[in-house]
């Protein structure tokens, strides 16, 4: 073989080979923060378009170089980024996220399905796409976005509407605390007290999969590589 149709031929492969889909046990642990997710900025990743953002009265705005809340900017996390429920025992939301193995460009707008391995919801599962990485972040560790689970590392609410109650770290403990929330973030606080029961920080096996349309129109986001995944 000539070494031109050799080089044509691993082209080719390489191009056609599948993608090896993530997956193992990890941990979560959850926060809102309200800053501007680091998916946001541009060039990222392989994707359609950075994840999209709000300003500091909820509206979207696109502009993937706007200074997050966090640094003095106007740039935050879009209120429609909180948990849902689907049915009693799947839900869908967003996490920022550390996969053993690979980087932001490997993790920013993928998806993953969760299925809670202890506490009060051990067996239920969530599909959630990655939005944001942290610093702080250990190895294959889901950091779950909720509305009152603590800012964290960096505090984008307190510029943005005054701030949260609750701890830096766990947020808020009772469901109650949900009522002195902006009415955006009220449902995706109570979600955390009702389908997730209040979990502190379950174990999962997670296993990367296609991103459902319901997570890419919120996120405005979807990988080059998304239909290499198994379905969600």
């Amino acid at each position: 073989m000539s070494p031109s149709i050799l080089k044509t031929a691993l082209l080719v492969a390489s191009a056609t080979a599948p993608v090896l889909a993530a997956s193992g046990s990890g941990k979560t642990t959850r926060y809102w923060d309200c800053c501007k997710p680091s998916c946001a900025w541009p060039e990222k990743a392989a994707v359609s378009s950075p994840v999209g953002m709000c300003d500091a009265q909820w509206n979207p705005f696109n502009n993937p170089d706007a200074t997050s809340g966090c640094d003095g900017g106007n740039a935050f996390t879009c209120a429609t980024y909180s948990p849902w429920a689907i049915d009693d025992n799947l839900a869908y939301g967003f996490a920022a996220t550390a996969i053993s193995g690979g980087s932001e460009s490997s993790w920013c707008c993928a998806c993953y399905r969760l299925t809670f391995t202890s506490g009060p919801v051990a067996g239920k599962s969530m599909v959630v796409q990655s939005t944001n990485t942290g610093g702080d972040l250990g190895s294959n560790h889901f950091d779950i976005l909720m509305p009152g689970g603590g800012v964290g590392l960096f505090d984008g609410c307190t510029p943005q509407f005054g701030g949260l109650p609750g701890a830096r770290y766990g947020g808020i403990s009772s469901r109650n605390e949900c009522e002195s929330f902006p009415e955006q973030l009220k449902e995706g606080c109570y979600w955390r007290f009702d389908w997730f029961q209040n979990a502190d920080n379950p174990d999962i096996q997670f296993e990367q999969v296609q991103c459902p349309a319901e997570l890419l129109n919120v996120s405005g986001c979807k990988r080059q590589d998304d239909c290499s995944f198994p379905p969600a």
